[in-house]
Order: structure tokens, then C-alpha cells, then sequence
């Protein structure tokens, strides 16, 4: 490495150890984003606020509420005299759910056509939808479970096997823990964002104070420049790429089993991506304003376009090809099958291809723009 380009390498890190914002965005952020994605953006629906008018009052009507506090599924929280107090608990979002239990319920039971009346708030689809589930399986447990205990009482052995049994089992990620499918996503997102703006913001700041003439004038070619102002953010992307990965590992126990060199190699390719990014909205702002909107403007469709929050496979043809210009996309089926799948380099071979291919297009156009507008 020759000595302009070193000098161009220590004089960028100098201004980030200089500047404290960059450097909180740049080991604060990613732990931040992390740990509130980590915990916030999951689709696990537990404690639920419920509410319950029980107007049998028996040990029938006991039983069944024991077995939905007994479910982590719903919290009962209010216990009402009247349907008027539950639609007004609904209404102000105090409770998303009611249990209501008829008079005539432990009569009915014994009969075997008891029936219970569960209402769900909808203004919330994903809660309310995974609510319904959780209330009809805690039903059909309890019943079941009574019906067991009618036939022991009567002496009758009786063993009736379902004309079909599903025997259910989830691969990689057994528990189905939402933090082990975002803290992936996250990384992608982290190496995208802080290499694009921070880039793009460098190199802008240079051209705001007119330091930028000063480094034309001098020796230095272009592709020194260019390397020596992408080079700091390299460096520091590999490092939050380790510092997400290990506090993902130790806290939230996302497990690491495919090949932790390969990881970081398709990492510092992504990366590339969002440092051509960067560079190729540098070229186009001229206040460090206008740079993290061009970046924003690139990072919302990434985003959402790639994965990250929603299934490809339910959004509309339309979006879904548009999803194949989205360099996220491809990153995070490599990452998420790398962490969660194990899998080896020939099972991405299609993903690390097109995501290579975007990040040397990338940069390579953003290159030569920004050396045109340097000469």
C-alpha cells in the first residue's frame, strides 16, 4: 500500500474518531437496532388482554378459565358483569379479547353442546388472527380433556385413534423464535444503511468545507481517493457485522452453524453494495441533507422489498419482480441460510452470484461517475 493512499486511509479515520455522532452511530446504533428489532418486530402473540364475563359461575366455568391462564397465549385482565363493558374495554384497547360464558354452560356440558362466545379485536390482523388459533386449540384441548376424564369415570378404556395424524416438526428453528429470523435481516440492513450514508456523507462533508479541492490538487489519483475515502468503512462494516453477529449469538441466542469465514466474506461483498450506494449518491448531493435522502430513498424500498419484514411470496407479481433489483434481497436468503440453515456456498451459489454482480455494477458505475466529476 503506497503512502498516499495510506495518508488518505488515516486522515478519513482521524475525522471519524473526531466527530462523536459518527462514531455513536457506528458502534451504538447497530446494538440499538438490534436489540429493538431483536425484541419488538416479532410476530409471537403472547399476553393477550382479555376480558371474561362468567355468567355460569360453576367449577365448569373454573376449569375452562384455568386452562386459558395456564396458556401463555392470553392474560385475563378485566373480569365484567355485562357484554356493555366488554365492547367498551374493546373499544379504548384495554382488552383485545373477551371469553364469554353463558348461564346455561355447565348444564350444556354435561349434555356435551356447551358452547362459549370469544370475541377478538381485528383491528390488528397478525394478533388477532394468531389469537384465534391459540383460543380454538386451548378449546379443543380442554374438551378433549374432558372427554377423557367422562370416559375414566365410566370404566371404559377407551382408545380411538383419528382416521389421520399429522406428526408436526419444524426444521432450524424449532422454537420458531422471530429474533433468530430478524437479527439476520438486521446485520443485512446495518451493512446497507451506515455504509451508504456514512459514505455518502464523508465524501459530501469534504466537498461542503472545500477540503475536496485541496485533495484534487495533490498527487493523489482517483481510484487512491476513492479507495482511501471507502476503505474506514470497510473496516468499521466488518466490524459491526461482528459486533451484530456476537451479541445476537450470546444474547439472543441466534445460532451461528454455517461457516463463520464465509459469513463475513459474503458480508464485506454486500457491503460493497452499500458503499457503491453511497458513493454514487455523493455524486449527486451537494449537502450531507441531500446525501441521506438520496440514501433513504434507495433504503425504504430495500427494506421492504427484500424480505426483511414481509414474505416475497405474499405480495403482489408486480412487486415481487421489482424485488429482483434489491440487492437486500439477495443478501438476506445468503445470511439467514448461512446462520440458520448451515447450508454450504453450493446451495447459494444463485444468490451469491446475483449479489456479487450488483455489488461490482454498483461500484463500478459509482466509480466512474465520481471520478468524471472529480476531473
Amino acid at each position: 500500500m503506497n503512502s498516499r493512499l495510506t495518508s488518505i486511509i488515516r486522515k478519513e479515520f482521524i475525522q471519524i474518531l473526531r466527530d462523536p455522532r459518527t462514531l455513536a452511530m457506528i458502534i451504538i446504533i447497530p446494538i440499538m437496532q438490534l436489540f429493538l428489532l431483536g425484541y419488538s418486530a416479532t410476530n409471537d402473540v403472547r399476553n393477550v388482554p382479555l376480558a371474561v364475563l362468567d355468567r355460569s359461575k360453576s367449577a365448569e366455568s373454573r376449569a375452562l378459565l384455568e386452562a386459558y391462564k395456564a396458556a401463555d397465549y392470553f392474560r385475563i385482565s378485566y373480569t365484567v358483569q355485562s357484554e356493555a363493558e366488554i365492547e367498551l374495554l374493546i373499544s379504548r384497547g384495554d382488552a383485545r379479547a373477551a371469553l364469554i360464558i353463558p348461564p346455561d354452560y355447565a348444564q350444556r356440558l354435561h349434555e356435551g353442546n356447551a358452547q362459549v362466545a370469544f370475541i377478538l379485536d381485528g383491528s390488528d390482523p397478525t394478533s388477532a388472527s394468531t389469537a384465534l388459533s391459540a383460543s380454538l386449540l386451548i378449546g379443543q384441548a380442554h374438551s378433549t380433556g374432558i372427554l377423557m376424564e367422562k370416559f375414566e369415570r365410566s370404566g371404559m378404556n377407551l382408545r380411538v385413534a383419528p382416521p389421520v395424524e399429522v406428526r408436526t416438526r419444524v426444521w432450524y428453528n424449532p422454537d420458531m423464535i422471530s429474533a433468530h429470523f430478524m437479527i439476520p435481516g438486521v446485520i443485512g440492513m446495518i451493512l446497507y444503511a451506515i455504509a451508504a450514508i456514512l459514505t455518502a456523507s464523508s465524501i459530501v462533508r469534504e466537498r461542503e468545507r472545500g477540503t475536496i479541492e485541496q485533495l484534487i490538487v495533490t498527487p493523489i489519483r482517483s481510484w487512491e481517493l476513492i479507495v482511501g475515502k471507502l476503505m474506514p468503512y470497510v473496516i468499521l462494516g466488518f466490524f459491526n457485522t461482528i459486533e451484530v453477529l456476537a451479541v445476537g449469538h450470546w444474547w439472543f441466542g441466534m445460532p451461528i452453524r454455517g461457516d463463520l469465514g464465509l459469513i463475513l466474506l459474503l458480508s464485506v461483498v454486500f457491503l460493497i453494495t452499500g458503499l457503491g450506494i453511497g458513493l454514487f449518491a455523493s455524486t449527486i448531493a451537494n449537502t450531507q441533507q441531500e446525501a441521506m435522502l438520496t440514501v433513504w430513498m434507495t433504503l425504504l424500498p430495500s427494506i421492504f422489498l427484500s424480505g426483511f419484514f414481509f414474505p416475497l411470496e405474499a405480495m403482489p407479481k408486480i412487486l415481487q419482480w421489482i424485488s429482483y433489483l434489491m440487492p437486500l434481497r439477495y443478501y438476506l436468503v445468503i445470511i439467514r441460510s448461512l446462520l440458520l440453515k448451515g447450508v454450504g456456498l453450493e446451495m447459494i451459489q444463485t444468490d451469491v452470484l446475483a449479489m456479487t454482480l450488483f455489488a461490482v455494477g454498483i461500484m463500478t458505475a459509482a466509480a466512474l461517475r465520481f471520478r468524471k466529476r472529480l476531473d
